[in-house]
C-alpha cells in the first residue's frame, strides 16, 4: 500500500470529480478542480526547478494559492514549508538560515505563481512514479526550548496516517476550519476531510460571526477550535440574544471540539449548552505526535482535568521524571539515530508531565521544556527574553507563562529597572518588540520586582518559583486589558 498525500485529493477527484472540495468567501474548488490546478501548479514548480526533496517556503495566508502549492508540492515531493505571515523579517530570516529553500514566496508571489498557472490550461498528469512515503511532506516551525528555530519535518506516510481514521465511506458533511494554514491543525482537518471526499471551509476571518456565517452557510456538522476561539462564539451569541438580535444557526453541528491548551468544565459545559445536539470532544496533541488523546462522552465531566483516553495506535508511558512519552504509527521519525526528542529505546518525549490513572486517562501536570503554550502557538522564553533585555530601562529580565482561561498561558515579562531610569511600561515593550516578534510572542503582562533570583537552579526552575510568585496576582488575559503600568512584585 502507498501513503502519498497526493492521492489522497487525487482518488477524491476519480470518484467525486465534482464534490466541493473547500472553500474561502464565496470560492470554492471541487475536488475535480483542486486536482487539475495542483497539477497545473505542480508544472510551474518543476520549470522553476523545484524538484524532490526541494523546499517551497510560503507566508502562507489563508488563501486558495496557499492551498494551491501545498497540493502541488505533495505531488512533485518537494517539501512545502509554511511560515507565519505576521512574523517579522528578522524572525523569517531566522527560520530560513535552518534549510536551503528551492523557492521561496510571498502572498503576492504565490498568488501570481497559481494565477499563470491556471493559464496553462489542460496539463498532463504529474509523475509521481519516483515518489515513496518516506519524503518529507510539510515541515513545520516552532519555538524550540533555547530560543532557536525548530523546524518539524512530517513525512508522506505520517500526513496520510493521521487523516486516515477520519475516512469514511459515507459523506461526513462539511467541516469549518478555524485555523490558519501555517498551523498543523490546519492541515490535519484538511487532510481528514479529504480523505472522507468531504469539503472544508475556511473562514475567511477567525472573528466570531464570520465562523458562525459559514456554519450556517454551509450546513457545517464539524468545527474545531481552540478555547479562546468557543469563547468568541459565546460571547457573540450572548451579545446577539442581549440585544434581541438574530441568533446564529449552529443546528447543523455534530461534532463539536476542542483542544490545543487547557480547557476548563466551565467552557466545555457552555459549548454543551450551546450545541446540544452536538458531540463535544477535548483533544490533545502536538505537531510532532498528531492527535494523542481524545475526552467525550460522560468523561467530560468524570474526568475534569483529563485530556482523556490514547487515540487509536498511539501507546503512552511516562519516563522516570514524570514526561509524558509516546509512539505509534503517526508519529514523526527521529531524524537521527541520537535524535534528542527520542529515548534510547525510541519513544517521542513530549515535554509535559504527565500522570495517567488506572484506567489509562492522561492528565497533563506540568512542563518539562521551557515552552509557554499559548493559544495554540509554541513561545520560546529564551527567544522573548533576548529581544526584551535590549529594551531601554530593563537591566534583567525574565519570561515565564501565567495560566489563563483563553489562551492556556500568557507570555509574562517580570522585569527588574535600570539604575536612574524610569521602567517601561506594558505597551512600550510591546512597541519595541513589534520589529522582531510576532504579536503572538509579545508580552501581556508586565511585572516589576526588585530582583530575579539567580542561583545554581537551572531558569526552568527559577521560572516556576517566580510564576508561584506572582501567580496569585490578577492576569489580564489581553494585551488591551493588561496594565498600562507594570505592576510591582517585591522579590522574594
Amino acid at each position: 500500500m502507498r501513503l502519498l498525500v497526493g492521492d489522497i485529493f487525487t482518488n477524491a477527484a476519480r470518484t467525486v470529480p465534482d464534490r466541493m472540495a473547500l472553500a474561502i468567501g464565496d470560492r470554492s474548488w471541487t475536488f475535480g478542480e483542486l486536482d487539475l490546478i495542483s497539477d497545473q501548479v505542480a508544472h510551474r514548480l518543476l520549470e522553476k526547478g523545484v524538484g524532490v526533496g526541494d523546499h517551497v517556503s510560503l507566508r502562507a495566508d489563508l488563501s486558495l494559492a496557499t492551498v494551491a502549492l501545498f497540493a502541488a508540492t505533495a505531488k512533485i515531493g518537494a517539501v512545502f514549508v509554511p511560515i507565519d505571515p505576521a512574523l517579522s523579517d528578522v524572525e523569517v530570516s531566522r527560520l530560513h538560515a535552518t534549510f536551503d529553500a528551492a523557492l521561496s514566496l510571498d502572498t503576492h508571489g504565490a498568488a501570481h505563481l497559481v494565477e499563470h498557472a491556471i493559464e496553462l490550461g489542460p496539463v498532463d498528469p504529474i509523475d509521481d512514479s519516483e515518489l515513496h512515503e518516506g519524503l518529507t511532506q510539510v515541515m513545520f516551525f516552532t519555538s524550540g526550548s533555547t530560543g532557536e528555530p525548530k523546524g518539524i519535518a512530517l513525512g508522506q506516510r505520517v500526513l496520510s496516517l493521521r487523516s486516515h481514521p477520519g475516512a469514511q465511506p459515507e459523506d461526513r458533511g462539511s467541516a469549518v476550519c478555524p485555523f490558519p494554514l501555517f498551523h498543523v491543525a490546519g492541515w490535519a482537518t484538511t487532510l481528514q476531510q479529504w480523505q472522507a471526499r468531504a469539503a472544508v471551509i475556511y473562514p475567511e476571518t477567525f472573528r466570531a460571526d464570520a465562523i458562525c456565517r459559514v456554519v450556517a452557510a454551509y450546513r457545517a456538522e464539524r468545527i474545531y477550535c481552540i478555547p479562546a476561539i468557543w469563547r468568541r462564539i459565546l460571547d457573540h451569541v450572548a451579545e446577539a440574544r442581549a440585544v434581541g438580535g438574530p441568533l446564529p444557526d449552529l443546528s447543523s453541528i455534530r461534532f463539536a471540539d476542542t483542544g490545543t491548551s487547557a480547557t476548563p468544565l466551565s467552557l466545555i459545559e457552555a459549548i454543551q449548552e450551546l450545541v446540544p445536539q452536538a458531540r463535544v470532544r477535548v483533544f490533545y496533541g502536538s505537531t510532532e505526535g498528531g492527535a494523542v488523546t481524545c475526552l467525550q462522552g460522560e468523561a467530560l465531566t468524570e474526568r475534569v482535568g483529563s485530556c482523556g483516553l490514547p487515540m487509536q495506535g498511539i501507546r503512552l508511558r511516562t519516563g522516570g521524571d514524570g514526561e509524558l512519552q509516546l509512539q505509534g504509527p503517526c508519529v514523526l521519525e527521529p531524524v537521527t539515530a541520537d535524535d534528542p526528542q527520542f529515548t534510547a529505546d525510541g519513544w517521542f518525549r513530549t515535554g509535559d508531565l504527565a500522570e495517567i490513572d488506572d484506567q489509562g486517562y492522561v492528565y497533563i501536570v506540568g512542563r518539562a521544556k521551557e515552552v509557554i503554550r499559548s493559544g495554540g502557538h509554541s513561545v520560546s522564553p529564551v527567544e522573548v527574553e533576548a529581544v526584551l533585555a535590549t529594551v531601554p530601562g530593563i537591566r534583567d529580565v525574565a519570561v515565564i507563562g501565567l495560566p489563563d482561561p483563553d489562551w492556556g498561558e500568557i507570555i509574562c515579562a517580570v522585569v527588574v529597572g535600570a539604575p536612574g531610569s524610569r521602567t517601561p511600561g506594558l505597551e512600550f515593550v510591546r512597541r519595541c518588540c513589534s520589529d522582531r516578534l510576532a504579536t503572538f510572542k509579545h508580552p501581556r503582562r508586565l511585572v516589576v520586582v526588585d530582583e530575579i533570583p539567580r542561583t545554581a537552579s537551572t531558569q526552568q526552575v527559577r521560572r516556576r518559583l517566580l510564576a508561584a510568585q506572582i501567580g496569585d496576582a490578577p492576569v489580564s488575559s489581553s494585551a488591551s486589558s493588561a496594565p498600562q503600568s507594570p505592576d510591582r512584585v517585591p522579590a522574594g
